[in-house]
């Protein structure tokens, strides 16, 4: 009998999490999906708490907070997909915000992701609209005081 692959949140500063938050951006979003390097690095980490998931004790994931209540660059690595780890970084995401003071987050998902925010209670709002050549939807989630 195997264990369990063990999973893990760590959440900080771009400081301590940026190298590794950094090097799954680049695979998912800029190799990928093909975002250019000027879009993708937007001089707006170092104000951000970025989240990163372990699937055992490889970073697989990440996400950022901003400070005014967007969350951004959620991304998961191939091999990491499809096994409930977005959502688990998502929710611990949601969790921090709320503890922070956050009424309301808002974040821009690509169309194809809609389904997956809208499960988390998100609600797309606005036009569709095209965010470094990607189809997107403006999306929000009102918290509980």
């Amino acid at each position: 009998m195997t264990d369990a692959p063990r999973v893990r949140i760590e959440y900080g500063a771009w400081a301590a999490h940026g190298p590794l938050a950094s090097e799954i951006r680049r695979v998912v979003f800029i190799d990928e999906q093909a975002v250019p390097q000027e879009e993708e690095w937007d001089g707006r980490d170092d104000a951000c708490l970025h989240f990163l998931v372990y699937l055992d004790e490889r970073a697989v994931g990440t996400a950022r907070l901003l400070p005014d209540g967007h969350i951004g660059r959620v991304a998961l690595l191939k091999e990491a997909r499809g096994l409930g780890l977005g959502r688990e970084l998502m929710l611990a995401t949601i969790e921090v915000a709320q503890r922070h003071g956050h009424r309301r987050l808002e974040l821009a998902a690509q169309i194809q992701a809609l389904e997956f925010y809208a499960q988390l209670g998100f609600e797309a709002f606005g036009e569709e609209f095209l965010d470094a050549g990607i189809p997107h939807r403006n999306m929000r989630l009102l918290l509980a005081g």
